[in-house]
This record gives structure tokens, C-alpha cells and sequence, in this order.
């Protein structure tokens, strides 16, 4: 599966024919249709209970609930399975709900995986299908089984849609799903409970569950940190810096924060109304005259809080970063910005844009540097105004620096899914694009930003940064997540068990974060990790820190174990159809250049049997996979650069590959060598 295919599409959601919305159409009672004025609950025919996402046409059926987004191009059903169709499990199940609903869909199954006990269903499998990257789908079924004895004993889920409505829909997807459950199921509450103390025997835990992660998932390093009453019980690490080596990871290792410099951005703002160098609510037209956006009605809407708020419509669109970024200035989040379009109605759902926090960043920086190049400015803000008062004395930005320091180096799959060394190569796409994403910090530094956050703006010897009232800005909704989350301005509020739960995930290539404090107890943490398998240790962290705080169900075992097996299994089917070295067949019609007006060019070369592709800044080899619709991709496999998919075509004669992420497709054609990249 491609970089940019968002997590949610490849794990969850399905994709039908359209001659399978025809028969939903065909069996509905236009009498039981209704859009849906405001989120709210619903129920199944047979009992059981989700929220239907504001905006969505729903149409029930005698065993179904049919949903469709705005755009019309999608369509999500839940299906009550009796016990007799489901005698044999969740494949007969899935089978069922199938022939019952989208009979038509005739789709081969690719893989299906496990998935964890929760929120009183059992035995989740999840079931993707078959699709083409030139059809812009996924296909997948979810089937559970209640344990409450009331209602239909299995539910399925069926979902139908295009990946751009996929990713933008994401948010109110997930509320609907996330929030299905068993008749008769009262789900888990922490409130009112009082948190054991994060002891040296608790802490324990922690680390070998950790560890044990590690060992399953393949991570070769991990930095950690715990806080409980306001201070730092333990930070340190696990593992090594690098495959190979024997150099222990310690709490001042380096790790790229990626993502979890939003938060940190969002504080410099926070920082700047303080000073009255900014309002919230102000244009940012007005603070910052050359900010624009493709959509002049857009620009105008846009105030300083909406620049962190994913909620403005603006996509995501992080592909044409990763295209000539080596001596890209920071002016140039800007550039690319005037050119961007929504995709979505301003305020209405959750859209991830790093290139609006970056803007951000530079304009916080520019409100106190004014005449200074705005990523000179951001450095020495950061700096000055966060790193130095908070004791960050390890975090910098100058990945020259980092490197020549103490610093844990990045790890990726072989495409036979094992964990290896890493280029660092794109990585340095987010240079220019730092205040979102391009943080390097320690354990140790990671601490003490979430102490501050649980002080509420005061450093550990209680000197005031920033106002209560600012820092707390920073944490009101702004956007819906999915059930009882919202986001913030760089952070996300989870109060899914009824107690307030603050975190931010962070994703570079070979280095994944997350940072959680419950502020209502003065109890944190922080994790680094070195390899992208890292990923799956930040969810069930989160959960094992409940299991050994509150006594709450314990699910983190479980939910580390599936995921690890999971890893292994979709790498796996993943390899079945490459074929490398790349089939000579498929490449034999490849041309040597090709260009792209907003990406610049894509360079084929041959080294002995071997085909690589390269842009300006990067080049891989590729492995070859011909698609069920005779089409064929070529994929780059090379541990970091692994991932980017082109599909051969042609255009007017010429020679094509295009690449997409969920929202956007590029185009190049074959050009001649003497053609000159734009960027």
C-alpha cells in the first residue's frame, strides 16, 4: 500500500462497485430515509447503538442501516447478522451481510486480521479486499460479535467510498464506528477513581511492557519518561540507538518529534497573544500580510487560532513536500500555500494540514523578529522563549547538529517486513516545514513540556511562561476527532473514559512519539521510538499506563500481540505481488525522464537488473506489482524511501506515471533529458 493511503482507509473502511449501491437502492423504503440534521444516536434494527454523523443521509433497511456521506460517492452499512446465518464465525458473517446488503460485490479478498476485544464486542476481524490505485478505493468489512445476549449476536460493517471522501470523512467515520456498540453494554468509566501511585514497582511494569513491545514489533530503540505529582519519576531508555550497534539509548538521546512540535508551536502563539503581538481571533491577513491561500474567500476567513485547528478545510497534501525540499527556504510553506485549495466546507470536519502549522510557526516568529527570515526567527523564538525557560537544553532544529550528537537513528521495514536501518533522506522534507513536525528532543526535554502543560504554563521551579489562560486556549474544541475527542490547537482531548486525557501522536520516517498527561491528576508520560514499527507501542502504552493507574480492564496485552501479528501478516500479503528485482517485462517500456509542472521531474535509471526512480532529492529502487485491473505499479522498497507508488499510463502519445495521495493525483509525462526541474 502506498505513503499516502491514510492509515484509516487501510485499516478500516471499505470500498463497494456501484452496482452494489444500486441494490441497497432498490431494497430501501425511501419512507425510511433521512439526513441526519445533528449527530446523535440511532440504532440498528435489532438494538444495538452508534452515533450517525451530522450531514449523512440514513436509510434503514429490515436487517441494516445504510448510510452516505454529502458527497453521495460513499456509502457505510451496519448489518444485524441472526445467529443462524452466523453459525460459523465472522467469515460467515461477513459473507452474509454481503449477500444481504451489496450482493453485487464480487470483489477478491486480500487479507483478513484480528482485531482486539473492545467496548463489548469479541472476536473483531477485519477483512480488506482487492482494488487498483487507478480506482481511488479500498475495500474492507468489519465483523463482531456482542456479548450481552441481546440483539443480533454478530454486527458487520460495510463501508463504500472514494478515498478522497474517505480521508476527508474520517473524523465523523470514526465517531460512527468508534461508537457502535452492544444493546445492554455499558461501556468503561475511570471517573471518580483514584489513580494508584506511579511507584517504582508500577514504573516496572511499564518498562517490560515497553520492552516486551520491542522485542515483538522489532523496535531497536525507545526513550521514555513518566511524571506523576507534577514531577518526573523516570525518564531514560531501552534499547539501542541503532541496529548493530551496542550504544544504549539514554534520556538524552536524540529522536525526531515530528508532529509534537505542533504543540510547542502552538505555546509560541499562545506566547504571542500573551504579549499582545497577536490575537486569537484575528485575520491573519492582518498580522501577516503575504499569507494566502488558493481560495481568496477562504484567506479571509482564516484567524490565528484557525491556523492549528485542522478544521479550515485545507487538506492535507504533504506529497509535494517530499519533492525538491533540499534547498527549499521556509518562506516557501507560503508558496506553496497560495496555492492550495479546500476540500472541505470551513468547519466542518477534521483535516490535517501540516503546512498551517508550519505557516504558523512563522507567524508567530515574525509577530517578534519582524525583518528576520522567518525560519531564523522561529529557531531563536523556539529557543529563546521555550528551550531555554523549560531546561530543553538537549532539543534543537538543526538536524547537523543532531546528527553529530547523541542521537537515536531511524529504521524502516524490508519489504519483507523486518526491521532495518533507515535512510534519514526524507526527513529532511520538513527542514523548511519545522514548526509542524521538524523537532529533534530527548526524553528528558519531552518531560519537561509536559510538566509545563500539567503546571499550566509555569516551568519546574515555577517561573510563569505563558498565561493559564492561553495555555488553556490551546486545549478548547475546535474540531470533532471521533467519539468524546476533539482537537485542539496542536493537541487532541480524549475523554473517552470520562476523565480528561491530553496527547499528541508525532510520525517522521523511522521515528514515532506520543506525549499523554491527565491533568486532573498531575500523571504524564512521553515516548521516542527509532523505527517506523514504533507506531504501534503508543496506543497500547497509553492503555497498559490505565490498567496499572486505575485497575481498568486489561486489554493492552491483547492490543499489542494483535498488532504485532497483524504487522507481520499484512507485510506479507504485501510482498506477495511484488516482484523484485523489478519484472524486465514492466520497466522494458519505461522512459529514462519524466515531469510533473507542480513536482518537478522523476528520473528512471537500470543498475544491473535493477530499476530505480529518483527525484531531485531521493531515489530508490523499484519493485514491480501488475494490479488486477492489468495496470502496473511501481513501488519503491528501499528501508525509509519504501512506499511511493507510480502507475504506468499513457497521456497524447506520451508515456505516463502518476502518483496520488487520498485527495490529489500528479501526473508525469516522459520528457525530454534536457527539460529543467521547475523546483
Amino acid at each position: 500500500m502506498h505513503r499516502f493511503k491514510s492509515q484509516l482507509i487501510a485499516s478500516c473502511l471499505a470500498v463497494l462497485s456501484l452496482a452494489g449501491n444500486e441494490a441497497i437502492a432498490q431494497a430501501a423504503d425511501p419512507a425510511a430515509t433521512e439526513t441526519i440534521a445533528a449527530s446523535g444516536p440511532r440504532a440498528t434494527p435489532s438494538g444495538h447503538t452508534f452515533i450517525a454523523p451530522e450531514g449523512f443521509t440514513l436509510t434503514r433497511l429490515p436487517h441494516a442501516i445504510v448510510l452516505r456521506p454529502p458527497e453521495g460517492d460513499s456509502t457505510f452499512a451496519i448489518v444485524d447478522i441472526d445467529a443462524a446465518s452466523a453459525a460459523k464465525g465472522a467469515d460467515d458473517a461477513v459473507a452474509s451481510a454481503w449477500a444481504m446488503v451489496m450482493p453485487d460485490m464480487q470483489r477478491k479478498l486480500k487479507l483478513a486480521t484480528p482485531r482486539p476485544d473492545r467496548n463489548g464486542w469479541v472476536d473483531q476481524r477485519s477483512y480488506e479486499y482487492e482494488t487498483s490505485p487507478n480506482e481511488k478505493a479500498v475495500v474492507v468489512a468489519q465483523a463482531r460479535r456482542s456479548t450481552t445476549g441481546q440483539g443480533s449476536p454478530w454486527v458487520v460493517v460495510l463501508i463504500n467510498g472514494t478515498e478522497s471522501t474517505m480521508e476527508k470523512r474520517g473524523a465523523p467515520l470514526g465517531q460512527m464506528i468508534g461508537s457502535l456498540r452492544p444493546i445492554g453494554y455499558s461501556r468503561e468509566s475511570l471517573a471518580g477513581r483514584t489513580p494508584h501511585p506511579l511507584d517504582a514497582a508500577k514504573i516496572e511494569v511499564l518498562k517490560q511492557f515497553v520492552a516486551g513491545g520491542m522485542q515483538a514489533l522489532e523496535v531497536p530503540g525507545v526513550g521514555l519518561s513518566f511524571i506523576d505529582g507534577g514531577r518526573v519519576v523516570w525518564e531514560g531508555g531501552l534499547g539501542v540507538k541503532e541496529m548493530g550497534r551496542p550504544d544504549a539509548v539514554d534520556a538524552h538521546t536524540l529522536f525526531i518529534a515530528a508532529s509534537n512540535t505542533k504543540a510547542m508551536t502552538t505555546l509560541l502563539l499562545a506566547e504571542d497573544v500573551d504579549a499582545g503581538k497577536l490575537r486569537w481571533d484575528e485575520p491573519v491577513v492582518d498580522a501577516f500580510p503575504a499569507f494566502r491561500l488558493g481560495n481568496p474567500d477562504v484567506t479571509k476567513q482564516v484567524l490565528i487560532k484557525h491556523l492549528v485547528c485542522a478544521c479550515t478545510g485545507m487538506p492535507r497534501q504533504d506529497i509535494e513536500m517530499f519533492f525538491n525540499y533540499r534547498k527549499r527556504p521556509a518562506s516557501s510553506t507560503f508558496d506553496f500555500l497560495s496555492t492550495m485549495q479546500p476540500t472541505s466546507k470551513f468547519g466542518e470536519v477534521f483535516q490535517y494540514s501540516n503546512l498551517m502549522v508550519a505557516a504558523a510557526g512563522y507567524v508567530a516568529a515574525a509577530q517578534m523578529d519582524p525583518g528576520v527570515e522567518v525560519g531564523a526567527a522561529y529557531d531563536r523564538a523556539m529557543h529563546d522563549r521555550i528551550f531555554v525557560p523549560l531546561g530543553m537544553n538537549d532539543s534543537t532544529f538543526d538536524f547537523a547538529q543532531a546528527l553529530k550528537s547523541d542521537h537515536a537513528s531511524p529504521h524502516s521495514d524490508t519489504i519483507d517486513g523486518h526491521t532495518t536501518n533507515a535512510t534519514m533522506t526524507l526527513n529532511y522534507s520538513f527542514v523548511s516545514a519545522r514548526p509542524a513536525g521538524g523537532l529533534w528532543t530527548s526524553p528528558h526535554d519531552f518531560s519537561r513540556f509536559v510538566l509545563m502543560e500539567l503546571a499550566k504554563g509555569k516551568t519546574v521551579d515555577g517561573k510563569r511562561i505563558v498565561s493559564e489562560e492561553n495555555l488553556m486556549e490551546r486545549r478548547k474544541p475546535q474540531i470533532l476527532v471521533g467519539e468524546d475527542v476533539t482537537y485542539g490547537m496542536g493537541l487532541f482531548v480524549d475523554k473517552h473514559y470520562d476523565i480528561e486525557i491530553i496527547h499528541h501522536g508525532g510520525d517522521l520516517i523511522g521515528y514515532h512519539s506520543d506525549m499523554i498527561w491527565l491533568p486532573a491528576y498531575g500523571i504524564g508520560a512521553t515516548i521516542l521510538t527509532n523505527s517506523d514499527s514504533g507506531v504501534y507501542l503508543r496506543g497500547p502504552l497509553l492503555r497498559k499506563m490505565l490498567e496499572v493507574l486505575f485497575d481498568a480492564k486489561p486489554e493492552a496485552d491483547e492490543q499489542l500481540k494483535v498488532a504485532a501479528a497483524n504487522r507481520s501478516a499484512e507485510a506479507k500479503k504485501e510482498r506477495e505481488r511484488l516482484v523484485v528485482p523489478a519484472a524486465a517485462a514492466d520497466t522494458a517500456g519505461l522512459a529514462s525522464r519524466y515531469f510533473n509542472p507542480e513536482l518537478g521531474a522523476l528520473v528512471v535509471t537500470r543498475r544491473g537488473g535493477h530499476v530505480v526512480l529518483g527525484s531531485g532529492d531521493w531515489q530508490s529502487e523499484v519493485a514491480t506489482r501488475v494490479n488486477d485491473d492489468q495496470t502496473t505499479s511501481f513501488v519503491t522498497i528501499d528501508p525509509g524511501l519504501e512506499g511511493f507508488e507510480v502507475v504506468g499510463g499513457d497521456a497524447g502519445g506520451k508515456r505516463t506515471l502518476t502518483l496520488r495521495d487520498a485527495q490529489h493525483e500528479y501526473v508525469f509525462t516522459e520528457m525530454p533529458v534536457a527539460v529543467t526541474n521547475r523546483r
